[in-house]
């Protein structure tokens, strides 16, 4: 701190006593809790008891799933902060293999709006197709996936990707629309040309 920078002024200690009363008496903050409260019940807890769900799983809290009726998720699945699961509202499903990884803000949906058929979009029929992860797979960190999508065992796909087509067995894929660059080494297992 220079010698001509302004001081910061301190409350005095009535002072944040008073502050800290009056924001714990405060019906906005209770309301607000209300809303937060309502958002988790119908976005992950009521959905989760209706997933078929592995064995071992680590779900975050703040994940979500949209006709979870229509969600499998395999054993030992790793499901990161803000992830979405959207499953198509007729018959379009969501199924994770085992040990899948997920990062942060990862969406997946098996449901599209068409757009082509008048205004407004939201009238318009959706196309729905099964989204199919394999075993052993790794979304990074804001990775979309759209219907008709399936991810083969063992691949990596990376932060930010967006998924269009179908990704094969050990292939590394990255960019949007995501396009192969390498595939995976997986000791054991082999893995043919990506």
């Amino acid at each position: 701190m220079t010698a001509d920078a302004p001081k910061k002024k301190s409350l005095s200690k009535p002072a944040k006593l008073l502050r800290l009363l009056g924001s714990m008496l405060d019906p906005r903050a209770y309301a607000h809790a209300i809303k937060i409260i309502n958002f988790y019940n119908y976005s992950h807890v009521q959905p989760m008891r209706a997933i078929s769900l592995g064995s071992d799983p680590a779900i975050s809290p703040d994940a979500s799933f949209t006709n979870p009726e229509r969600i499998s998720i395999g054993d030992r699945v790793r499901i990161g902060s803000r992830c979405s699961l959207w499953a198509g509202p007729r018959d379009g499903r969501i199924v994770l293999g085992d040990d899948v990884l997920f990062g942060p803000e990862v969406f997946l949906t098996a449901a599209n709006y068409r757009f082509n058929e008048g205004s407004p979009v939201t009238k318009q029929a959706m196309d729905e197709g099964d989204v199919v992860i394999g075993n052993d797979v790794w979304l990074g960190a804001r990775v979309m996936v759209l219907p008709g999508v399936t991810i083969g065992d063992y691949a990596v796909v990376g932060a930010g990707s967006i998924v269009t087509k179908s990704i094969p067995r050990g292939a590394i894929a990255v960019g949007a629309p995501a396009r192969i660059v390498g595939k995976r080494t997986v000791p054991g297992v082999e893995i043919l040309d990506a």
